[in-house]
């Protein structure tokens, strides 16, 4: 893969974006080497916990503009199947059956916040500037306006994407975008101590499971929701690492995952 690098250390599975000389934008080529990694990372049986990550001073501004340019020429039908491949690599990493952690090193922009948004955690350097910024040229940040409105509710969705105003990231934070700051010098530190302890102290089976019951909760009613909860709950109890878990927890003995 020419665009990003990948890694796997102490059961993490670490993606790279690698195209600062593009500030890591997304290419078509990107897109595609990003869906192949993580689509490595959930079959690997040696990986628990994903990182992304990004070299260079910004994190992914967004599409490539060299791309955008040749957008302008396009079809319908040629949008609808380039929407559709960015769609599908935002579903990729929210479905993911591995836990994601985004780490922001530098400016997230259009469909770089995007990719944070879409993972299950996201931790930055205080000077990392966060905007849905794709109203300010006439476009509209269509896609992960779907996955921003359960993240952080209907009101929060309205402000980021009609304004399209940067955020810092203690604005980021503060409005649950982004889940801790830390300085640019122990960000790596930080993340891959937060990585480990999910590695070492979470059942994978769990947070699996956990994940996938968050989108499937919001889209049935109320009493279903509470339906689907109880089978869930019921095979997680048949599982090996609940049996496993509860046995450790009544002997009292250090569980090792």
């Amino acid at each position: 893969m020419k665009n990003i690098n990948y890694v796997v250390r102490n059961r993490i599975g670490i993606i790279t974006l690698n195209r600062p000389e593009k500030r890591n934008s997304l290419s078509p080529e990107l897109v595609g080497e990003l869906k192949q990694a993580f689509a490595t990372a959930e079959n690997d049986v040696n990986v628990k916990v994903v990182i992304l990550k990004a070299n260079g001073e910004v994190f992914c501004a967004g599409a490539d503009l060299e791309y955008l340019q040749k957008l302008q020429n396009f079809s319908y039908e040629e949008n609808l199947q380039d929407s559709d491949n960015l769609k599908g690599l935002f579903l990729q990493i929210y479905n993911l059956k591995k836990v994601v952690i985004a780490q922001v090193q530098g400016h997230a922009l259009a469909g770089g916040v995007g990719l944070a948004t879409v993972c299950d955690f996201t931790f930055a350097v205080p000077e990392a500037k966060f905007g849905y910024t794709e109203v300010k040229i006439g476009f509209i940040p269509a896609i992960v306006l779907v996955f921003l409105l359960r993240k952080v509710g209907e009101m929060r969705t309205r402000h980021l994407l009609l304004s399209g105003n940067l955020l810092l990231a203690e604005e980021a934070q503060h409005l649950g975008i982004v889940n801790g700051i830390y300085p640019q010098l122990i960000l790596d530190e930080e993340v891959e101590k937060f990585a480990l302890t999910l590695v070492n102290s979470n059942s994978e089976h769990s947070m699996m499971l956990i994940k996938q019951m968050i989108p499937e909760v919001q889209s049935r009613s109320f009493e279903e929701s509470l339906k689907f909860a109880s089978e869930m709950n019921a095979t997680a109890r048949g599982s090996e690492d609940c049996k496993k878990g509860i046995s450790a927890f009544l002997k009292k003995e250090k569980l090792s995952w």
